[in-house]
């Protein structure tokens, strides 16, 4: 299954055209699991995630609790804006002070999140390649870590970090079975290894 789209009609004014594609997404009736996103001014469905998905969303997050202050959050299902870029985004994880994560609504602006985490699927692995790093990297996103087991047949981790003028550096980049480095405030070797290869 593939990432279904919704067309949004040109509107009057940019913020009105940004009002327009929240309340869509906020509408949106999708499927049970299923993620409901904005990209590039596009809202996309994409199916529930892979049990080795799953799995691999559930190790890391269980090292990143090691590590992080105790007044910080790990969230699945937060909603990120960037409104600049067109993109609501759902990440995998979501890492952010529990006060901002805290209170009505279901999305922070974007640049208020620590570490961000995609984890590729199939059907969506180029929106996170390339869509969501240069969205994250506008916004301000300290670290993105892109975890990649469909990276041409040669699973990858990828950590970006120090976003300027909308682009990221590359800090890091192994294949997976390699350790990576999460900078200070984490300070987390991450093995990546661990992590299964679908």
């Amino acid at each position: 299954m593939g990432a279904p789209t919704v067309d949004i009609p040109p509107g009057p004014g940019r913020d009105q055209d940004w009002d327009d594609l929240v309340r869509i997404w906020e509408e949106t009736d999708a499927p049970e699991g299923c993620k409901v996103e904005i990209i590039e001014q596009i809202v996309t469905v994409s199916p529930p995630p892979s049990k080795d998905h799953n799995t691999t969303a559930a190790l890391l997050q269980r090292r990143l609790y090691s590590v992080i202050p105790e007044e910080w959050g790990i969230y699945q299902r937060l909603g990120v804006s960037i409104p600049g870029r067109g993109g609501l985004y759902i990440p995998d994880l979501v890492v952010v002070p529990r006060a901002i994560a805290t209170g009505p609504g279901n999305r922070i602006p974007a640049g208020e999140a620590r570490l961000v985490v995609e984890i590729t699927s199939q059907a969506n692995a180029n929106h996170d390649r390339i869509g969501k790093v240069h969205g994250y990297a506008k916004a301000g996103v300290e670290l993105f870590l892109l975890l990649d087991p469909w990276h041409s047949g040669r699973p990858t981790a990828t950590l970006y970090g120090e976003p300027g003028d909308g682009t990221y550096r590359v800090l890091d980049t192994v294949e997976y079975g390699g350790k990576l480095t999460l900078p200070e405030p984490f300070g987390l070797d991450l093995d990546t290894g661990a992590f299964p290869v679908s």
